[in-house]
């Protein structure tokens, strides 16, 4: 498995935009699906967006789609998380996520996480 540590969360204001990063640990990182979730408050955690192992492949939520977009470096074994014209409906802890074999939409399935980090969008 990968160790996956976030970064890049903070506050802002209702417009703007924030880049998260994910940094993986191990040598195997260019196998897996990288994905992004969120978590707000009173609410089960949901799929934001993820890229396949090749970087050629994305697949976002709905709620996001258009505004944010997911990329990766292998090289560096990171994964990034644009989000722009943020919304008070972003507000989450969002987490990194790493699948070997599944990369779909259930939380569940996925082989590794990160300790998230918060996002808050003001109105």
């Amino acid at each position: 498995q990968v160790q996956l540590v976030e970064s890049g969360g903070g506050l802002v204001q209702a417009g703007g935009s924030l880049r998260l990063s994910c940094a993986a640990s191990g040598r195997t990182f260019s196998s897996y699906a990288m994905g992004w979730f969120r978590r707000a408050p009173g609410k089960e955690r949901e799929f934001v967006a993820r890229i396949m192992w090749t970087g050629n492949s994305t697949y976002y939520a709905d709620s996001v789609k258009g505004r944010f977009t997911i990329s990766r470096d292998n090289a560096k074994n990171t994964v990034h998380l644009q989000m722009n014209s943020l919304k008070p409906e972003d507000t989450a802890v969002y987490y990194c996520a790493a699948g070997l074999v599944y990369s779909g939409i259930n939380p569940f399935r996925w082989d590794s996480w990160g300790q998230g980090t918060q996002v808050t969008v003001s109105s």
